[in-house]
């Protein structure tokens, strides 16, 4: 079987471009995304109207990386039994070792104070994205069974930024267990055109049956 990917036909892009085109939206959100979502756009408005969107987005990215890779730090974050007191000192730690702009450091306070620093993780990656799309650019995620050449991704991206109308910059991962075809999720919109999908499916259809 021939994969998608290999670009060079146009009968293939075709095929890509119809299964861009066939999404849909979901409008199912759950508590925490809505709840991640507010806080993101009230950082994102702080950040326009001090004029520190360049700035608080470097900020964001520098604590994202040590959340990440800190599995005492994302521990601390999420344990519930933490009282705000050592909470707020932690912020004030890291803000100062960061140096981490003033209007930042009182906005994580404020997740603290709010019981909300738990969506950490999911407020700073949703302000991320209203950062880029303010810059003409959309983040997507590329899940794919084999390796893609940097071509066929550039072939890729450049495919959907023109039906998207925007931009796009990809996290692009490897999932052999797909067993064939991609993964792509470009904000709430979902392609899943995977053998492992498919084969879900057909499952799925033969059990109602």
């Amino acid at each position: 079987m021939k994969s998608i990917f290999c670009y060079g036909t146009k009968p293939q892009l075709f095929h890509y471009k119809q299964s861009i085109l066939g999404l849909k939206l979901s409008s199912n959100k759950t508590f925490s995304t809505e709840t991640s979502d507010r806080y993101a756009r009230a950082l994102f408005e702080l950040a326009q109207d001090n004029s520190e969107l360049e700035t608080i987005e470097n900020n964001s990215l520098e604590i994202l990386k040590i959340y990440i890779n800190s599995k005492d730090l994302k521990n601390f974050i999420k344990n519930p039994t933490q009282n705000f007191p050592i909470q707020l000192k932690m912020i004030d730690i890291i803000s100062k070792h960061m140096n981490l702009s003033k209007t930042f450091k009182n906005f994580l306070s404020i997740l603290v104070t709010k019981r909300r620093i738990f969506f950490l993780q999911k407020i700073l990656n949703s302000f991320l994205k209203l950062a880029a799309s303010k810059r003409g650019e959309s983040k997507a995620q590329l899940i794919s069974s084999k390796k893609l050449t940097s071509e066929e991704l550039k072939n890729i991206s450049n495919e959907l930024s023109k039906v998207l109308g925007e931009n796009l910059n990809f996290d692009y991962k490897i999932d052999e267990s797909l067993i064939g075809g991609f993964k792509m999720q470009v904000g709430s919109l979902m392609i899943d055109t995977s053998i492992k999908n498919k084969l879900k499916k057909y499952e799925q259809i033969m059990l109602e049956n």
